[in-house]
């Protein structure tokens, strides 16, 4: 990555939302026009097979609309996906540096020391960066960790690849894609050193807290993707998620709370976001959580 000037102290303002695919859509096929989709038990590398992902007529070369085909499994959806508006930063971004610096999560076996250029860096996994302010900040403040940073929202993408060209930094990769997709099919065991859950989408209402992200199966998936003493860190604002999410992190066996029972100081590692200082405007009580890796 080219170099360029320091980052400045305080960070860009962020709008974060977490990375995931749109809900299923019905779609009529008439008997006998195609075959029908495999099963979500199904390696989403042979879910695509011989199915390549359309890709936006803007972009030919940037990040795909669904690259795993993970759309068609028929599970529970966490995130909604957004697309909108592009600008000509954020699209110049994409178009150059998307091969070199992105990751189609297609369900293939991915190589995260080959992926970084390092065998040897820490790689920390960041799920949802929104417009990824945050995340070029926490980049540049600590060059001697990878972040893959994981989201489907295109300007994001782009924002952040341009924000990484923009300060030079070498240790941000950006995967497009179902985060799910990542954790269960392609990354080894204790490849992780940490994951970032920042602000994922509350889901308010009672009949849709099955879509919330930290559920005792997501924490099943993900721990064996962390190394013993890799840091899970999560924040949120929305009261009740906090409450939800310290009881299922208490709960796990996996993981140990660094700060006895209860709720973790604001890091000064983590920048504040727009999306937090909106969440503060409204009263809201913003919540870090940090757990260690048994």
């Amino acid at each position: 990555m080219s170099s360029s000037p320091t980052p400045p102290s305080t960070p860009a303002a962020e709008s974060l939302v977490p990375a995931a695919h749109a809900e299923p859509v019905a779609v009529a096929v008439p008997a006998g026009a195609a075959e029908p989709a495999a099963p979500a038990s199904a390696p989403a590398s042979e879910r695509s097979a011989g199915r390549p992902a359309a890709r936006p007529a803007k972009f030919p070369d940037g990040p795909a609309p669904d690259p795993a085909g993970s759309r068609e499994e028929h599970r529970i959806r966490t995130f909604h996906a957004r697309r909108g508006r592009v600008t000509d930063a954020q699209a110049g971004a994409l178009e150059r540096h998307w091969a070199e610096w992105g990751v189609e999560l297609d369900g293939s076996p991915l190589d995260l020391g080959k992926l970084f250029g390092d065998p040897s860096l820490p790689i920390v996994l960041e799920i949802g960066f929104g417009m990824g302010d945050a995340t070029a900040r926490m980049a540049a403040d600590d060059p001697a960790t990878g972040i893959l940073a994981v989201d489907v929202h295109t300007p994001g993408q782009g924002n952040l690849l341009n924000l990484a060209d923009q300060y030079g930094l070498t240790n941000v990769r950006v995967a497009n894609g179902d985060a799910i997709v990542l954790l269960r099919d392609m990354l080894p065991p204790e490849s992780l050193s940490g994951l970032r859950i920042y602000f994922p989408d509350p889901w308010p209402k009672a009949k849709h807290h099955k879509r919330r992200m930290i559920q005792p199966e997501f924490l099943a998936l993900v721990a064996p993707l962390l190394r013993p003493g890799a840091t899970l860190h999560c924040a949120t604002d929305w009261e009740p998620y906090a409450e939800q999410m310290l009881e299922v992190l208490s709960g796990s066996r996996d993981f140990t709370n660094q700060y006895g029972d209860g709720y973790a100081p604001r890091p000064d590692f983590r920048p504040m976001t727009k999306f937090e200082r909106q969440g503060l405007a409204k009263d809201h009580i913003v919540h870090d959580l940090l757990f260690t890796r048994r």
